[in-house]
C-alpha cells in the first residue's frame, strides 16, 4: 500500500514525462510495453488518466507493475494483460495508446496490426528508442499525422516523443523522416544538437554505402542522399539562427 510521502518518490523518466503530457486529459489509456507501470501510476496520481490498460509480452513487467499499482494505491484502476501489441483490445476500449522504450520498426508493426489504428479518434503517443526514421515515414504513408513532437535530453541521450493521429497525414520526404516541422518547434538548443547527432549517423550510412558496389542499393542511397542534403540545410539554418 501507499505510505505517506511516496508521491514524490515516483520515479518517471524524462521520455515518459514527454508522452503523460500529449495524453487527452480524462483518457482511458492502454501503456503497452507498460514495463514497472510507473506511467501509468502517474497518469492515474495527476488526473490525466481516467484508466490505464498495462500490457506487456511478458508476464514478468506486468506483475512488477501490479506491484507497483499497489503501492501507490492504483491497482483497483489499472487493469493487467499479457499480450501483443494492443490484441487484447476492441475497437472503442481506449481513447489513447502510449508505446514507449521500442524501436521505431516495432511500433510500426504495433500500429499495421490493430484493426482500429486508423480511428481517427485515438490518440497515438510513440517513443522510439531507435529508428524514428522508419516510424514517421511509416506514419506518412498511412496516413498518420504528427500532431506534436517533443525533444528531451535524459542521461546524455536525445529522446523524441510524438502523438500521432490518422486521417490527414502525408508522405514525408527523407528529412522530415528524421526531423518532422513538430519536431523543429522544440527549444532551438536541443534542435541543433539533435540534428547534429542526425546528420553524423546519415553520414555514417553513406559512406557504407559509398563503399559497398551493389547497384541494387541505389535507392538506398539516394534516400540517403537526400535526408543528407535536407538535414544540412537544416542544420545550416539553425546555426545562422534563421532556423529558431
Amino acid at each position: 500500500m501507499q505510505k505517506r510521502g511516496e508521491f514524490l518518490k515516483l520515479p518517471v523518466s524524462r521520455r515518459l514525462l514527454a508522452c503523460a503530457a500529449m495524453v487527452p486529459r480524462g483518457a482511458r489509456v492502454a501503456d503497452v510495453g507498460c514495463d514497472h507501470g510507473y506511467l501509468g501510476i502517474y497518469l492515474l496520481r495527476e488526473g490525466l488518466a481516467a484508466q490505464v490498460a498495462a500490457m506487456d509480452l511478458r508476464r514478468e513487467p506486468l506483475e512488477t507493475a501490479r506491484r507497483n499499482a499497489r503501492r501507490f494505491g492504483m491497482e483497483g484502476r489499472m487493469t493487467f494483460t499479457v499480450c501483443d501489441g494492443v490484441s487484447a483490445l476492441g475497437p472503442g476500449a481506449v481513447d489513447a495508446v502510449v508505446c514507449a522504450g521500442m524501436g521505431g520498426d516495432t511500433i510500426a508493426g504495433i500500429l499495421a496490426a490493430c484493426p482500429w489504428a486508423r480511428d481517427p479518434a485515438v490518440a497515438w503517443i510513440l517513443q522510439p528508442q531507435s529508428s524514428g526514421n522508419d516510424l514517421r515515414r511509416w506514419l506518412g504513408e498511412n496516413g498518420f499525422a504528427i500532431r506534436r513532437e517533443a525533444l528531451v535530453r535524459e542521461g546524455g541521450f536525445l529522446y523524441t516523443a510524438l502523438e500521432a493521429r490518422w486521417g490527414t497525414g502525408r508522405p514525408l520526404s527523407p528529412g522530415e523522416q528524421y526531423a518532422s516541422r513538430q519536431l523543429l518547434e522544440n527549444d532551438p538548443e536541443l534542435v541543433r544538437a539533435y540534428l547534429a547527432r542526425v546528420r553524423q549517423g546519415i553520414v555514417r550510412a553513406v559512406d557504407g554505402l559509398a563503399r559497398a558496389r551493389d547497384e541494387g542499393l541505389r535507392d538506398r542511397r539516394a534516400y540517403y542522399a537526400a535526408a543528407l542534403r535536407e538535414i544540412t540545410e537544416l542544420e545550416e539554418a539553425y546555426a545562422n539562427g534563421t532556423g529558431d
